[in-house]
């Protein structure tokens, strides 16, 4: 009897055509480049026919648009006949996915390059460890000083709004979250409200409070500093604090602690990794901030590593005075080592924040719910 059902399946006819088979729409095999490329040959070649022999003008931008709807055509036709139209879709909306993400990693890419290019004559170990105090003009070489002085400046500025922002953050996130109640969509608002301002607002009204009594100061900026920073942590710990599964919270009051200690020692430990990103999200949108620094650290050629007298200089504002100094090639490669550095600075906590919060953890039971359950069981 298993003979007979094994050559009746033998016998069954194969399928004679690729669509016949089922495969998985996110699969790409060897073949399917072909196609994809063919499919990019045709559309470039039948729009170089039409823009530069049948049409009387020539647009490179038209061009490029005609060429890309003429490949998405083409790829569907070519992709239903082999594998189906329900593959052909997947695919066509694929590659426009992957056109949109290329058309927005290419300008940063080049954006990139050209700071690079720009900046690296400048950058060398003197950049680091040397001021602009002994009269650094136009015709100083590109490596003549350093920006000793400003990256000095923005580590304690950006340090002092990370001490001031980040608290409050955590706590207002933690109000939203945790607490709520009828002020609880008010305050949202509120926060919400407070990321729309531009950061020169924020930077007059230090000026205003601040700056018009006691004069500039590193102090002052991270002030305005901390007002950009505190609607970002505190959205971006709300978000990670929803993700705390409410078994946790419920498991903990459930075994008699109290909801504060709930909080502090079941649902910040367990949001650890997305607290720290928000703090490093924060940290990277306000390092850069120049705006707020013009009225509230104003900036000096000279070192100043006391941020609370005194006005002091930071890497933006380094880059903004230097740019705007002088047209010399000099000066401005010095300007573009600056970008060059606060562009890596950047980036690197942006990778930073990329791998804390992408970082795949274990749930484990806090130490608090397990003390508890400890003395429960005795």
């Amino acid at each position: 009897m298993v003979t007979d059902v094994r050559d009746r399946a033998a016998a069954r006819p194969q399928p004679a055509f690729a669509a016949d088979v089922p495969m998985r729409p996110a699969s790409f095999r060897l073949g399917d480049t072909g196609a994809l490329a063919g499919s990019a040959a045709a559309a470039i070649a039948m729009s170089w026919l039409i823009y530069f022999r049948l049409a009387p003008t020539a647009s490179i931008p038209w061009f490029a648009i005609t060429a890309f709807v003429l490949f998405l055509g083409v790829y569907w036709f070519v992709v239903r006949e082999l594998d189906g139209p329900v593959l052909a879709g997947d695919r066509v909306m694929t590659a426009v996915t992957a056109s949109a993400a290329l058309a927005m990693v290419v300008p940063l890419m080049l954006i990139l390059g050209y700071v690079v290019k720009q900046g690296y004559h400048a950058l060398t170990w003197h950049f680091f460890t040397d001021t602009q105090e002994f009269s650094i003009g136009p015709l100083a070489p590109a490596t003549a000083g350093g920006a000793a002085h400003a990256i000095v400046g923005t580590l304690e500025q950006v340090g002092l709004a990370v001490v001031m922002s980040v608290p409050l953050g955590f706590m207002c996130a933690i109000f939203l979250n945790e607490i709520g109640g009828r002020l609880g969509r008010p305050v949202r608002v509120f926060v919400d409200a407070m990321r729309g301002v531009p950061t020169i607002v924020a930077g007059l009204f230090v000026y205003a409070v601040w700056v018009s009594q006691f004069g500039f100061s590193g102090f002052a900026a991270s002030l305005a500093i901390s007002i950009s920073m505190l609607p970002i942590v505190t959205r971006t710990s709300e978000e990670v604090l929803r993700l705390v599964p409410d078994g946790l919270r419920e498991a903990s009051l459930a075994l008699g602690i109290s909801e504060w200690r709930t909080v502090w020692g079941v649902v910040l430990p367990t949001a650890r990794s997305g607290l720290i990103t928000s703090v490093i999200l924060g940290v990277a949108r306000a390092v850069g901030e120049t705006a707020p620094l013009i009225a509230t650290a104003f900036g000096s050629a000279l070192m100043n590593s006391d941020p609370f007298h005194g006005p002091q200089a930071a890497l933006p504002l380094f880059i903004f005075k230097l740019i705007t100094q002088s047209p010399s090639p000099n000066v401005q490669q010095r300007a573009w080592a600056g970008a060059l550095v606060l562009m890596l600075v950047v980036l690197a906590l942006f990778t930073l924040a990329r791998l804390v919060g992408g970082r795949t953890r274990s749930v484990r039971v806090p130490r608090a719910v397990q003390d508890a359950s400890s003395r429960g069981d005795r």
